[in-house]
């Protein structure tokens, strides 16, 4: 393939944007420039000043490209980067949808002004990414043009993320692998632990990763005299990732919303029992007690109950874990997805050209 340029307007360091950009330069023959807002949003007053940044944000963008002359651009969340990447001057645009809907919260004061801005991305992208189902389904219901989306995940790299699971069968060893956010209900997880060990049943819990709630989480832990129980590892290297999922057999996540969750795929790859909320995002994955299980958001107690249902049955356990790696190797492969969307931009450059 000839090499192309793309521009990527979207946050660097989280690990969706690492597995698209480098899946493009690994198998599209692409090189990547990329811009991303520099202010983080974690209080009040940088929030203001990330607004300000956002509003310059076309100017920063428009040097960029008379430096660079990107054949492309692509961007993830429709109501921020991908707005400014159809603002931005360039032809071709490929916008990503993150959420079920990037409208959340949905009770937002600025949920209007969102959707006024989501719609006109949707509207003036060249191509749509919907990396699952429940996002296509949003996308109907806001009238999109789909003859302009593609539904299909970028996948995960299966040769990191293997089924050669090495967790003790007669303990249970769960992951939660979910930024430490209100969102992610991580206090529900810890309470059905509680429960779990109040039933005198050993078990260990890892839970990876940085956020907002940390500090309270290990509180929680603490209250529930859980801590000597439960690793906070913070942060991770996300090579560090697949050996800590095959040390484990369950994997636990509770969010309030979801769209495709790249975390899920992992753990379904790696032999973990997967345990998540039934809400729509999850729903396209999982069929409850076939291949994991699906718990009301909130509900520590069914989720309790749920996690002793499944360590006592080792059988349906195997068979899901058997079921996970085969769904991900046909629908999830990383190597197989990102050829058939870096094969679309370069498709969509021929026909531009």
């Amino acid at each position: 393939m000839k090499k192309r340029k793309i521009l990527f307007l979207g946050e660097t360091y989280r690990a969706d944007a690492i597995t698209w950009m480098n899946g493009l330069q690994e198998f599209g023959n692409f090189e990547i420039i990329s811009w991303e807002l520099k202010t983080p949003s974690n209080n009040k007053f940088r929030r203001i000043i990330r607004i300000l940044e956002y509003v310059f944000a076309p100017l920063q963008t428009k040097k960029i490209i008379r430096k660079h002359q990107p054949d492309m651009v692509i961007a993830e969340r429709t109501t921020s980067y991908g707005f400014l990447a159809v603002m931005c001057g360039i032809k071709l645009s490929a916008i990503a949808q993150q959420g079920r809907t990037d409208l959340w919260p949905e009770k937002s004061i600025y949920y209007p002004l969102k959707k006024i801005i989501q719609n006109y991305a949707f509207k003036n992208a060249t191509l749509i990414h919907a990396w699952g189902p429940v996002m296509a389904e949003s996308m109907i219901k806001a009238k999109v043009d789909m003859t302009k989306v593609l539904v299909l995940p970028k996948g995960i790299d299966l040769s990191k993320f293997k089924n050669t699971n090495t967790a003790n069968p007669r303990k249970i060893c769960a992951i939660v692998t979910r930024s430490l956010l209100p969102v992610y209900s991580h206090d529900i997880i810890l309470r059905a632990f509680a429960v779990i060990h109040q039933k005198g049943i050993d078990f260990s819990l890892t839970i990876i990763g940085d956020g907002t709630q940390l500090d309270n989480l290990k509180n929680l832990a603490t209250e529930l005299h859980i801590d000597d129980k439960v690793l906070f590892t913070g942060r991770i290297l996300n090579t560090e990732l697949p050996a800590l999922l095959q040390k484990s057999n369950f994997y636990i996540s509770m969010p309030l919303t979801e769209g495709v969750s790249g975390s899920l795929f992992e753990a379904m790859a790696s032999g973990c029992y997967p345990i998540v909320s039934d809400i729509e995002g999850n729903q396209s994955w999982i069929t409850h007690r076939k291949n994991g299980q699906l718990i009301p958001v909130n509900d520590f107690k069914t989720l309790a109950d749920s996690i002793l249902w499944a360590f006592e049955n080792e059988s349906h356990r195997n068979e899901s874990v058997a079921m996970n790696r085969a769904f991900i190797e046909e629908h999830a492969n990383y190597e197989k997805n990102m050829q058939i969307i870096a094969s679309k931009y370069h498709e969509l450059i021929d026909a531009n050209s």
